[in-house]
C-alpha cells in the first residue's frame, strides 16, 4: 500500500511540473501575495523626456511600494521598428506582466500577446484591446487627459485676459500656437480641449497648430515653437515629449517678446521659470500598481484596477487621481488660478463639465467628409480609455 502511494504521489509531482513547464500551473503559482512578480517596461525615451520620465514615476512608485516581490526590467529608447525584439526578450525573461509605453508599439505588443498567452501586456494610450483578435492578456489603459489640457486652456485664458485688460496684448493680438506630434486623435482632442478652455474665457481667441511629426524631436519641437513666436502667437502650449517649446519660450521672453507657456507631462517651471504657467500629466501609478497586484493576486487586471472599464481597456481622470494639474507659476499666473483651478477640479470629480461643446463645427483630416457639429456635444472617453475626438475645427483652428 505505501509502494503504491508513493508512486502515486511521484506521478502527481511529476504531472505538476509538466504543467508548470507548460504554463498551464502558472496562476496557481501565483496565488500567494509574498509571491515574486517580474514586470517589464518599453520605453521610447528615457529620463531626459518628460513623456517617458512621467512613466518611470509609475516605475519607481511600483518598486518603492512592493520592494523586493517585484523584478523590474526596464528598457529605455525603443524605437518602433525595434520593438519587437526588445518586447520579445521580456517576454523570453520570464516577465509576468509588461507595459509598454508608446502608441506606437501597440500592433506589436497585441501580436506578442498572442504568442506569450501567459504573460500580461499592457499597451499604454493603445486603443486595439476590443477590436477582434481579443485577447484575454492583452490591456489598454490611458488616463483622460482631456479634462487636464481643459483646466491648462481655462488657466491660459485667464492669463490672456489679463494681458489684454492690461494693455500688454490687444484682443486681436489673442493668438495661442501649439506645438503638436501628428494628426491624430489623441493629439487632436488634446489641442481641442486645450482651445475650448482658452474660449472659455477668451472668446474671441484663435489657435494656430504645427505639427512635428516625431512624438521626441527636440530640434524640431524647439523649431515650431519659434515659428509660432515669431508669427505672433503669444502663448505656446504642446503636445510633444520634449522641453524645447518651453525653453523657446523662455528664450523669446529673454529678448523681450512677450509670450506665455503651458506644458505637458512634467512641469516646465525649472527650464522656463518666467514664462511656465502650468503644466498636466497622466498620474500611471493607479493602473501600473493595480495590474502588477492583480497578477500577484490572480485577479483579472480591469476587475482590480479602478477606474472606467470598457472590455480589456480601463481609464480615468481627476476622480480617481489619473489626472493631475502640476505647480501653477504664481509668478506667471494670472489671479485667481489657483482657485478656479480648484473649482473645475471638483465639477470634473462631479461629472459637471461638458467640454466638447460649443457654437463649433469640424472636419477629420482624413477625411472630409466626417464632420461634426458640436452645439450638441460630444463624450469624449465613453467607450475607451484613448482619446476619440478627431476633428480640427473650422476657422478657429489654423493647421500649418
Amino acid at each position: 500500500m505505501k509502494k503504491a502511494w508513493k508512486i502515486l504521489t511521484t506521478g502527481f509531482t511529476v504531472l505538476a511540473l509538466v504543467l508548470v513547464s507548460m504554463g498551464i500551473g502558472r496562476f496557481s503559482a501565483k496565488s500567494s501575495e509574498a509571491d515574486q512578480v517580474k514586470v517589464g517596461f518599453i520605453y521610447d525615451g528615457d529620463a531626459a523626456t518628460p513623456y517617458s520620465a512621467n512613466f518611470m514615476r509609475a516605475e519607481e512608485a511600483l518598486k518603492n511600494e512592493l520592494g523586493d516581490r517585484v523584478t523590474v526590467i526596464p528598457i529605455r529608447n525603443v524605437s518602433e521598428a525595434d520593438s519587437e525584439a526588445h518586447i520579445r526578450s521580456l517576454a523570453e525573461a520570464g516577465c509576468d506582466i509588461i507595459f509598454t509605453t508608446s502608441y506606437g508599439y501597440e500592433e506589436t505588443a497585441k501580436s506578442l500577446a498572442h504568442e506569450y498567452p501567459d504573460v500580461e501586456f499592457c499597451q499604454a494610450t493603445g486603443d486595439n484591446a476590443n477590436t477582434d483578435p481579443v485577447l484575454p492578456n492583452y490591456h489598454t489603459f490611458m488616463g483622460e487627459i482631456y479634462e487636464g489640457r481643459y483646466i491648462s486652456g481655462v488657466l491660459a485664458g485667464m492669463k490672456l485676459h489679463e494681458m489684454i485688460s492690461a494693455g500688454t496684448i490687444s484682443a486681436e493680438e489673442a493668438v495661442v500656437g501649439y506645438v503638436a506630434a501628428f494628426p491624430y486623435a489623441e493629439v487632436i482632442s488634446g489641442y481641442t480641449a486645450f482651445f475650448l478652455g482658452v474660449r472659455s474665457v477668451v472668446p474671441d481667441a484663435v489657435m494656430k497648430v504645427k505639427y512635428s511629426n516625431t512624438w521626441s524631436g527636440y530640434a524640431v519641437e524647439y523649431q515650431l515653437a519659434k515659428e509660432l513666436i515669431e508669427e505672433g502667437c503669444v502663448l505656446i502650449s504642446q503636445h510633444s515629449d520634449t522641453i524645447g517649446p518651453a525653453v523657446a519660450c523662455e528664450e523669446a521672453h529673454g529678448q523681450g517678446k512677450t509670450v506665455i507657456h503651458v506644458g505637458y507631462n512634467t512641469s516646465m517651471e525649472s527650464v522656463a521659470p518666467a514664462t511656465s504657467l502650468v503644466s498636466c500629466r497622466i498620474n500611471w501609478n493607479p493602473y501600473i500598481l493595480a495590474a502588477v497586484k492583480a497578477v500577484m493576486n490572480n485577479e483579472k487586471l480591469e476587475a482590480a484596477v479602478p477606474g472606467h472599464v470598457h472590455g480589456n481597456d480601463v481609464g480615468a481622470g481627476f476622480e480617481r487621481d489619473w489626472v493631475q494639474l502640476l505647480n501653477i507659476n504664481d509668478a506667471v499666473a494670472a489671479k485667481g488660478s489657483d482657485a478656479r483651478a480648484r473649482e473645475l477640479i471638483d465639477q470634473f470629480r462631479n461629472g459637471g463639465i461638458e467640454v466638447f461643446k460649443g457654437p463649433y463645427t469640424g472636419v477629420n483630416p482624413y477625411d472630409e467628409t466626417d464632420t461634426i457639429d458640436l452645439s450638441g456635444g460630444f463624450q469624449e472617453n465613453a467607450d475607451r480609455s484613448a482619446p476619440a475626438f478627431a476633428y480640427v475645427l473650422d476657422d478657429v483652428i489654423e493647421i500649418e
